[in-house]
């Protein structure tokens, strides 16, 4: 059932979802961007539809709310461990399509992929979705080649300002007497969705072996500072390593933390006796991209990229992964050719 609904209406609706939900959405921090004067869409916590910003896509994902940069998962003494306490009030997350298609690939990571991670589970189990529509394309986004820029299931209602006021599509029956009371009328509502992106990728079918010594990759052991702010700011990016901090001299007691970490930073390939895989930020760039568009879908069936575009707009060296797809599929055809 689709619902038409005035500002005031549809607070009256927020209001009422916050008595049981922690409700999170793309908020605007104004001043708080990367430069001098400039704004950040971050997520927060929300009580009203004006502190939303509905228009721009967020500069970082939702992710956190599922996998925080840095959780603690258990204390230890020297006699007991102890889960940490969590909140656990549910969460309703207002999400844009490419980011409801990343939220499965974070459920194929964490939760089908040989066991459950029992942490995000307890997570995952109290987060709802809301889809909201998008009426328009980033610079940066690619999510029609990805296939992502829409999607049908898996949110409870969705949410599209127009002229009108705010239009909702309600997916949850038990939602639908809330709409109801708070709505101007009733209509049907399909999602808004982008059906054309300024940019474009071509992934190859079929990606040989030799692409990994293809001289493609050197570009960016020159170019890449090594930051891993494309990692953070991808919302299917999911490595993660573990730090143990202690309270006492003796070590016997601390707690065990479970911190974001980035495959482009040095330190991620660390191994004992000083060793060090993937060196140069070429190495580091070609295990990322690989990953993304062959490797996954290889074991999954689809590709891990939903072509977003955060990590071409965050990158303090201006590079693009969506130039760097196409031109690994040059460089694939190329070799094809040669072959031939």
């Amino acid at each position: 059932m689709g619902y038409l609904l005035k500002k005031e209406g549809f607070d009256r609706v927020l209001a009422e979802l916050g008595k049981r939900y922690r409700l999170y959405a793309p908020v605007r921090k104004i001043g708080e961007g990367r430069f001098t004067d400039t704004d950040v869409v971050r997520y927060d916590f929300v009580r009203s539809v004006d502190e939303m910003e509905l228009d721009r896509k967020s500069d970082y994902a939702f992710k956190e709310i599922l996998t925080p940069l840095s959780e603690t998962l258990f204390f230890f003494t020297e006699d007991e461990v102890k889960t940490a306490d969590r909140d656990a009030r549910e969460i309703l997350i207002f999400l844009k399509s490419c980011d409801m298609h990343a939220v499965k690939r974070l459920d194929q990571i964490y939760l089908d992929n040989r066991f459950a991670d029992p942490f995000y589970k307890e997570i995952r189990g109290r987060v709802r979705f809301v889809l909201l529509g998008c009426q328009k394309s980033g610079a940066d986004c690619f999510c029609v080649d990805m296939g992502t820029n829409r999607t049908t299931d898996g949110y409870v209602f969705s949410l599209d300002r127009t002229e009108e006021g705010f239009c909702c599509s309600v997916r949850e029956e038990s939602l639908e007497p809330l709409f109801a009371e708070n709505s101007q009328e009733t209509r049907d509502v399909e999602p808004g969705y982008v059906t054309e992106n300024q940019t474009h990728v071509t992934i190859p079918e079929e990606i040989p072996n030799s692409i990994y010594g293809n001289p493609v990759w050197d570009e960016y052991s020159a170019r890449c500072i090594g930051c891993g702010r494309c990692n953070f700011a991808c919302p299917t990016c999911t490595c993660f390593t573990m730090q143990d901090v202690f309270y006492t001299d003796n070590g016997k007691a601390g707690e065990r933390r479970r911190v974001g970490a980035s495959c482009m930073v040095d330190g991620y390939t660390n191994v004992a006796g000083g060793g060090q895989y993937r060196r140069s930020k070429g190495e580091r760039m070609r295990f990322k991209v690989l990953h993304k568009i062959c490797d996954f879908k290889k074991r999954f069936g689809y590709q891990m990229c939903v072509g977003c575009g955060r990590c071409d707009a965050i990158c303090p060296e201006y590079i693009s992964f969506s130039a760097c797809i196409n031109k690994v599929n040059a460089a694939v055809q190329e070799e094809n050719g040669r072959e031939v």
